[in-house]
């Protein structure tokens, strides 16, 4: 099987941090697409030249039509830190998100009651707290703007289903392509303009500060805002 080489973003005996494309998924689904985490082993098996099989432990996903930085774990002990730093948010996460409504305010914070639909794989922001809704948090910023367009940066507190694309939605900002929840028109490639930035953490072995950011996919729009904020 013949696969297309990952962007790697970072890389050491322990972890591995790629910038994924919008359409790749993170781990294998009923679609039966090649996922992410198959190009990474064969990546990892021809640079490393290794024989026989390769760990990879998935710690966290992105959505499909999303695009950045996603984390594999190259051993059982790295996976099973990362994943107990996850769960007591000692990882922080930036995304970038481009909306077409301006936010009410220049920066402000999201605070909402997230219930995920199984059957339309959809979530929906409420204000109030409903049964079975999880509480969602989430902090952005106007960072750039062009003619049509606002580029928020956004630092979600919780990691809920969907939260970003459901919460800026419930505020009448749906993220550029993404008809989901509520966007005008799709992407071309059905992608959708919503991308993980940044990562920060501390490395789950060498207990050192490890910081990486991921340029968004190439086209016009985020170039645009790429040339405003360099």
């Amino acid at each position: 099987m013949m696969l297309k080489h990952p962007e790697v973003l970072y890389e050491d005996n322990h972890i591995i941090a790629i910038n994924k494309k919008p359409g790749d998924i993170v781990q294998g689904d009923k679609t039966g697409d090649a996922p992410l985490s198959d190009y990474v082993k064969q990546y990892i098996k021809e640079t490393a030249n290794k024989p026989g099989e390769v760990y990879l432990g998935t710690v966290h996903r992105i959505d499909r039509p999303v695009s950045g930085i996603v984390i594999f774990a190259k051993t059982s002990k790295a996976l099973a830190r990362l994943n107990e730093m996850f769960q007591k948010k000692e990882i922080t996460k930036t995304y970038w998100a481009v909306v077409k409504n301006k936010p009410p305010q220049t920066f402000g914070k999201l605070e909402h009651f997230l219930l995920k639909n199984e059957i339309k794989n959809k979530s929906k922001a409420h204000v109030n707290q409903v049964k079975n809704s999880l509480a969602s948090v989430l902090e952005y910023k106007i960072i750039a703007s062009s003619e049509k367009y606002f580029l928020l940066e956004v630092n979600p507190h919780t990691g809920r289903h969907h939260q970003i694309r459901a919460q800026l939605s419930a505020i009448g900002c749906p993220i550029k392509g993404d008809l989901k929840y509520g966007a005008d028109r799709s992407n071309e490639n059905a992608s959708i303009h919503l991308h993980a930035r940044s990562i920060h953490f501390m490395h789950p072995v060498k207990k050192e500060i490890i910081n990486i950011e991921a340029n968004p996919p190439e086209d016009n729009l985020w170039n645009t805002f790429l040339k405003q904020l360099s």
